[in-house]
């Protein structure tokens, strides 16, 4: 089981990177006025979707492998699945965000995904704690 505990960790990682670039790259794409700049970031917004998107899935199939053998008790783990379905919420809406990008029809400036970009580093150290310190 540690050998699966660790290649979770590894997707988990890959997923998150992916989770903070992607909308590090919107906060450039919207700030873009050149045509091959915008061209550019939307080859790389792709390409960075795919790659998250396999370690999200690589990561949440290792994760209820892990549930599985290890069992689901504990309100910690009811939280970090709550918070788990929220970052694949996330994930969906940047792929969505990724199509408007595609498709021209970016409707938020930078700041709103300067903030956008917030959200999961905040998962990402209540995940943390509560896989940690099981608090309850």
């Amino acid at each position: 089981m540690l050998w699966v505990k660790s290649f979770h960790i590894i997707f988990m990682v890959t997923w998150f990177a992916g989770l903070f670039y992607l909308p590090r790259l919107f906060v450039y794409h919207a700030m873009s006025d050149d045509a091959n700049t915008n061209e550019r970031f939307k080859v790389m917004e792709k390409k960075l979707l795919y790659i998250m998107t396999l370690g999200g899935v690589a990561a949440l199939a290792l994760g209820l492998w892990l549930w599985l053998g290890y069992g689901f008790h504990g309100g910690w783990l009811h939280l970090k699945v709550a918070l788990t379905s929220l970052l694949v919420v996330y994930h969906a809406h940047c792929a969505k965000l990724v199509q408007d990008f595609k498709h021209d029809r970016n409707r938020h400036g930078h700041v709103f995904y300067r903030w956008y970009n917030e959200f999961p580093g905040l998962i990402l150290i209540a995940d943390v704690i509560l896989v940690v310190v099981k608090p309850f």
